[in-house]
This record gives C-alpha cells, sequence and structure tokens, in this order.
C-alpha cells in the first residue's frame, strides 16, 4: 500500500479495504524516494492515519522504507538530539550533511541524477541520517522498516559490521519508543548483484545476509521475478532460478528475535521501477529511459506493476491466484505480498496508480482485486 499513511489514494476506501481484508501487514505504508524536503508533513499525515488503522485493528504492521538515495534536500533538515544519543555523542545545532553521507570515493555519486546519490553506510552522517528515519517512523507508529538495496548502501561493508551495529542502535531506541516495543527490518536480499550492472550473473547473488549464525534481518524480500512467455504476447510466469529469484534460496541461521530456522521466510512483491517506453514489447536489447536498468528485468517492456495493470481485471484475478499458488507449491517460506495501491510509471489510459479496491464512487479507479484476494487468503 505505497505511500498509504501520506495520504496517498482513496484514502477511506483504503481504509475500509484494509480492514475489511483482516491484512495485518500493510508493506511500504510510508515512503520517501528523496524529496526529503517534505518528510515532515508526511510524518504528521502519517501519525493521523496510522492512529486510525490501529484502532481498527491494534494488531497491523505498518512498514516505512529507507532507501538507497539521499539527496541534497537533508541539508535543511536540524538534527534532533536523540539522534546524536542514539550514538553517545554530544548534540550538535546543525542540519545533516550530504556531502558527508555520499562515498567519497565518488561510487555511485548523482546516481539518480545531480545531487541525487546513493549513501554510504560507512560515513557516520549516512548512519545518523538512517536512525533518525527510523526513529521518527517509529515514533509515528511504524513497526517495519524496509531498507532497500542494502548492499548497494553497503559496497564497503562487505561483512556487514556497519549493518550489523546501526540495526542493532535501531533496535534498542525501537525497545524502548515502539508502540509494542520492537521493529521488523527486512531488504531485498539480492541487492547489489545482478542490478544496475553491478554483475553480469545475478544468480550469483546471495539470498540474504548472516554475521556468523546471526541473520541481520527479520524476513527477507524481494521482487517476484516475473519472466515474460516468449511465444505467448503480455504472458508472464514464475520460475524457480529464473535470474535472481529468491525461489528456494532463503538462507537459514539464528534471527533477530532468536529462534532458528534452515530458511528465513520472505516475501516477494510486485516491484516498481519505470518504464523501458516499449510497453506491450519484448525489449529485447532496447535500451530504457532508466539509468542501468538491465534490459532483462523488464517484464513486456513494463516493471512488474505496470505490467500487473496492464492485464485485463480477468487475467490480473487470475494471475494473482496463480502466483499465491504457486509460491506455496515451490517453497513454502515463500509469500506474495498482495499489490494494494503502487504508483504506475506507465499509465493505464488516465490511471496513474494501480488501485487493488473494488472499484466505487469511493475509489473510482480501483482495479477490482478486492475480492480474490480476500478468496485468496480465506482459502
Amino acid at each position: 500500500m505505497a505511500n498509504l499513511l501520506q495520504g496517498n489514494g482513496c484514502v477511506e476506501d483504503n481504509l475500509r479495504m484494509l480492514h475489511r481484508l483482516g491484512a495485518k501487514f500493510v508493506g511500504r505504508a510510508l515512503l520517501h524516494w528523496g524529496g526529503e524536503s517534505r518528510l515532515a508533513g508526511s510524518l504528521v499525515k502519517g501519525q493521523e492515519i496510522a492512529a486510525r488503522l490501529h484502532h481498527l485493528d491494534p494488531q497491523i504492521i505498518l512498514q516505512a522504507g529507507i532507501f538507497e538515495i539521499v539527496t541534497t534536500q537533508v541539508n535543511d533538515i536540524p538534527i534532533p538530539a536523540w539522534v546524536f544519543e542514539g550514538f553517545e555523542r554530544q548534540a550538535e545545532e546543525r542540519c545533516f550533511r550530504y556531502n558527508e553521507m555520499i562515498y567519497a570515493d565518488g561510487l555511485y555519486v548523482n546516481h539518480w541524477g545531480e545531487g541525487a546519490s546513493v549513501p554510504d553506510i560507512t560515513r557516520l552522517e549516512t548512519q545518523m541520517w538512517f536512525f533518525y528515519l527510523a526513529g521518527a517512523y517509529i515514533r509515528m507508529g511504524a513497526e517495519s522498516l524496509h531498507i532497500g538495496q542494502i548492499m548497494l548502501i553497503g559496497r564497503h561493508d562487505p561483512e556487514l559490521k556497519t549493518w550489523w551495529d546501526l540495526l542493532s542502535r535501531i533496535r534498542r531506541y525501537a525497545k524502548q519508543h515502539a508502540r509494542r516495543h520492537f521493529v521488523l527490518f527486512d531488504a531485498h536480499v539480492s541487492s547489489g548483484v545482478g542490478c544496475y550492472g553491478l554483475s553480469d550473473d545475478p544468480t550469483v547473488a546471495p539470498g540474504g545476509y548472516r554475521v556468523g549464525e546471526n541473520l541481520l534481518l527479520d524476513f527477507h524480500a524481494l521482487p517476484l521475478r516475473i519472466k515474460e512467455i516468449s511465444d505467448r504476447p503480455r504472458q508472464a510466469e514464475l520460475q524457480v532460478g529464473h535470474l535472481d529469484a529468491l525461489y528456494g534460496r532463503s538462507i537459514g541461521g539464528t534471527t533477530p528475535s532468536g529462534w532458528v530456522c534452515d530458511s528465513l521466510p520472505y516475501l516477494v512483491e510486485f516491484d516498481n521501477w519505470g518504464s523501458s517506453g516499449h510497453g506491450g514489447e519484448s525489449v529485447g536489447g532496447k535500451i530504457g529511459p532508466i539509468q542501468g536498468i538491465n534490459d532483462r528485468y523488464w517484464v513486456w517492456g513494463w516493471d512488474e506493476i505496470c505490467w500487473f495493470a496492464h492485464q485485463s481485471e480477468a487475467e490480473r484475478n487470475a494471475w494473482l491466484s496463480y502466483a499465491w499458488q504457486w509460491v506455496k507449491d515451490h517453497d513454502a517460506n515463500g509469500f506474495v505480498e498482495m499489490p494494494g495501491m503502487r504508483g504506475l510509471a506507465d499509465a493505464v489510459g488516465e490511471v496513474h496508480e494501480y488501485y487493488a479496491n473494488t472499484r466505487s464512487a469511493a475509489c473510482p479507479q480501483g482495479c477490482n482485486q478486492e475480492e480474490t484476494i480476500l478468496a485468496i487468503w480465506n482459502s
């Protein structure tokens, strides 16, 4: 439910749908891809909507996103004293410093455009920024944090020492300040391999991250990795071993909560990143407008949610049921994260956002997957 807590979409109908479906985990409910200057307003709105959701169902876990981007807008955000305290440092009256978050060796600087770079997790300023975001989201009511392409941010942290220390600090903060005294972390566990041109062989990507036998994350996540069916135009399927798909590869160990597993449970989502400009076609070597995206990840020229949204209503409903059953059949530790609300880089007619809601006066652009999701979960 991307940007739900920021008031995107049909807010009243979204709350109705989530309550009716009995959703217990609401993914990407608040996120900023850059745009840090709008963060303060998002947090105020988010706290209001989060309180309403938790009134409907106190069990709901809301997830916020912290991603592999930082922009110069952070230079105008003051650092609260509690952030310095989280790192045992004397508080200062100053704002965050973009130039102290980016890679000092120039790696991924301006990767997302001028003044928009991949932050380096080994730099203290980045750690403080992530701690600030995590703490702000926790105070707002989030109990789960998705931290994006963890190895893109952590290219200089191959042994995960910095990540381990930072997540430990945030977990301690959550134990004091979170609504139920915990926070759950996930990330795209193949991040940095097979993506953005970092490797020619995505199959070498790890199925998770450990320090010794201790798992870094509470659960794993990755896109569905939908595969085109070459001789059936616009049709697609799931396949074990396609690109860096996580099916059968999620590693086990001792979880942050203390239990042990052979394979950590994981979510697979309908990913979004853009459009190749050749929607409906097999890209086949054509260059898309998104810098560094490898052509192999397009599904008939679209990202995953665009491909899904451009199917007919009947096809969408059938494919959701297929995907749910396929994942259950191929890996008992995998779970399909249902698409509720997500932006579309390639609009369907005049519709620029996908909504699972049943179409009604309250949500006139609903795509009518609500009944299918309810039926799948009830089964």
